[in-house]
């Protein structure tokens, strides 16, 4: 090659490079922004994708992601605010709630169901009468408990619930109901397409709309992987706009060591239920926010009262006697909790603040339980989460801790456990006689607790009401505060519950938790619920 020929390939190189490096800016600006990722790391697998047969803060978890309600709460509050309903009238009986559709909501569609008409009243009365009625072909899909719809006493409370035209809905009650606009904003009111269901049902697979599930949510479940992975991408058509975070992973773990192992490598960027010895560490990382704020939740050891020894109110005050809660808040919950004295946190208004806990006394239990025919005590056994919950940080911990308290009395505890899912579905059946459990509040109401884990409603159908306690005198007080409108009123009325459910003892409360959340400093404006729910929703990234 001749030196003229090397200079003039050496400037047409050079062109095409000034051409390439003028270019790239213009295709860089003509191509779409990078879709943003961000991963959750969940410490369970939901029980399915239906929040109507569903009790669990890992599977609301997820179906706050896919589905809307009527009303919602206000992000990281419990104000409620308008959702799939623009607006909404209640009679001045309190008996008639009228509620105003909102326009152009598109269903999302998969690869079973294409939808071909957009959100409309039909879909609405779909999500009550699949709970409610049981000659509908879908009240038994899934599960026929229908736990919170049960619990809270709906069957009883609906007259009706009534399309007016394709956007208006009047529902009808058989008595005042207080907190039943904060009732429809929680999960289980979670609305489904009633135009997939028959769909599905023709092709003889009614189950796929809780197993491939389609809402009107701001995220969509495109795989799913148990015990592994949920990818879910944003909803393009959302109704409210789509959400600044493109894809979501649910990075399945439910190891809390894995989960802060994962946070420090920025393979997930926010964590539930950090390890409470964890957290010095974590609180040091520069590259990591610790959220925090009072919990409003419950952690307690459940007797099942319509069993022998249980049946019995004194053998359940001598074991709230002989187990030193104060030693197992200590152990086990280190900073991250307080012992509890009420079957409400300290948080929740109505909390009666008089009250007194039962004093930790070995010798007392001893006499209580002989005087109750058990000198010699009694075997027993006494279950125990597989899983950590926001509530209850390593329950088998406890368990053993309760085991070693209880011996001293005499009592032989046996520990027992199961998958999440089936230990929760054997407790509301009641195949236990000592078993630990929790609640985190739904909706900011003292009946969300009080009714809902202790009322008779709950006892009796497999509900949420493990202790199987119902108790006349409780049930009267709890069930006159859901009819009266004035919270002064409905107030003085839940303290007198209180005194009766420190008397009573269908539980051993153990502890209210503080919610902690890391949340890498890349996360943009994740708020923490009263809740514990996890809502990705109006979430970014740097």
């Amino acid at each position: 090659m001749t030196l003229t020929l090397k200079k003039a390939t050496a400037a047409r190189r050079t062109k095409s490079a000034l051409l390439c490096a003028l270019a790239l800016p213009a295709a860089l600006a003509l191509s779409p922004v990078a879709a943003k990722t961000l991963v959750y790391c969940s410490e369970g697998s939901p029980e399915n994708f239906y929040p109507g047969v569903n009790t669990t803060g890992t599977s609301f978890d997820v179906t706050e992601q896919i589905y809307d309600n009527l009303v919602h709460f206000e992000r990281g509050g419990t104000k409620v605010e308008p959702s799939l309903a623009e607006s909404w009238t209640i009679s001045k009986d309190g008996l008639e709630y009228t509620f105003k559709l909102r326009k152009g909501v598109k269903f999302q569609s998969n690869k079973n169901f294409k939808p071909s008409r957009d959100f409309n009243a039909d879909d609405v009365l779909f999500m009550f009468e699949r709970q409610w009625k049981e000659n509908d072909p879908y009240f038994r899909v899934t599960s026929p408990n229908h736990a919170y719809f049960g619990d809270m006493g709906m069957p009883k409370l609906l007259k009706s619930v009534d399309k007016v035209d394709e956007y208006t809905v009047k529902i009808t009650l058989n008595q005042p109901e207080a907190p039943f606009l904060a009732n429809l904003a929680m999960q289980f009111a979670g609305i489904q397409s009633k135009e997939y269901a028959i769909a599905m049902l023709k092709a003889g697979s009614p189950e796929k709309i809780d197993q491939d599930p389609l809402g009107t949510g701001p995220y969509q479940v495109v795989q799913y992987q148990k015990d592994s992975i949920i990818r879910f991408k944003a909803n393009p058509q959302y109704w409210a706009g789509k959400a600044k975070i493109d894809d979501l992973i649910f990075s399945i773990t439910p190891d809390a060591s894995v989960r802060w192992a994962k946070l420090q490598k920025g393979e997930c960027h926010v964590m539930p239920y950090p390890n409470p010895a964890d957290l010095d560490a974590i609180r040091k990382d520069s590259n990591v926010t610790v959220m925090e704020q009072p919990g409003l939740n419950i952690g307690y050891l459940a007797y099942n009262t319509t069993k022998k020894p249980f049946d019995d109110v004194r053998v359940r005050k001598a074991l709230n006697m002989a187990i030193d809660k104060k030693a197992i808040v200590s152990a086990v919950y280190l900073s991250t909790g307080v012992a509890a004295v009420n079957p409400i946190p300290p948080g929740q208004w109505s909390y009666n603040k008089a009250l007194k806990d039962d004093l930790y006394n070995p010798e007392q239990a001893k006499k209580l339980l002989a005087a109750a025919g058990y000198p010699n005590g009694f075997t027993t056994d006494l279950w125990a989460m597989p899983v950590q919950r926001p509530y209850n940080p390593n329950a088998k911990r406890i368990a053993e801790l309760m085991q070693a308290d209880l011996a001293k009395v005499g009592v032989t505890a046996e520990i027992k456990s199961f998958e999440w899912g089936e230990y929760r579905k054997r407790m509301q059946a009641g195949e236990h006689q000592m078993g630990m459990l929790g609640w985190t509040g739904d909706n900011g109401d003292p009946d969300n607790f009080l009714n809902t884990l202790l009322g008779c409603s709950s006892a009796k159908q497999n509900g949420s009401n493990v202790a199987k306690f119902c108790y006349q005198p409780f049930e009267d007080l709890v069930q006159k505060a859901k009819v009266v409108s004035n919270p002064a009123e409905r107030t003085k009325l839940y303290e007198k519950a209180q005194v009766i459910f420190k008397e009573q003892a269908p539980w051993f409360t153990i502890a209210h938790a503080v919610q902690l959340k890391p949340v890498r400093k890349e996360v943009v404006d994740f708020k923490l619920s009263p809740f514990g729910r996890h809502t990705f929703y109006g979430v970014d990234m740097k």
